[in-house]
């Protein structure tokens, strides 16, 4: 059998999938602008200090160079997450107190 559109139905096709790419990637980058915004303003609230002040402070204590970081708020707390690769090329999450710059863990990854 063959389609009468076949041309309508490919564009449909490629139009469907695009939204299914967009719509995900759209929402991200609304969630990654509002989680900015809040860790602005708790920084210039005085809650959480800077990752300048927390690079600051525990550069000498982490195992290796940092490759990475992200913050979570989880419960009520922050946390900045830094991924960390030793010279022997292990890589480590190091959990640091957004409030007070206390390594809270080191894990191997």
């Amino acid at each position: 059998m063959r389609l009468r559109y076949p041309a309508t139905v490919l564009t449909a096709a490629f139009v469907v999938a695009a939204l299914l790419v967009a719509v995900p990637l759209a929402q991200a980058r609304d969630h990654d602008d509002r989680q900015r915004d809040q860790v602005r303003r708790a920084v210039e609230a005085g809650e959480i200090r800077s990752l300048a002040d927390i690079i600051a402070g525990v550069r000498d204590k982490l195992p290796g160079a940092i490759a990475g970081v992200e913050i979570e708020h989880d419960d009520g707390h922050w946390i900045y997450e830094f991924r960390v690769i030793d010279a022997g090329g292990r890589l480590f999450e190091v959990y640091i107190d957004a409030r007070n710059g206390t390594i809270e863990r080191i894990k191997e990854k």
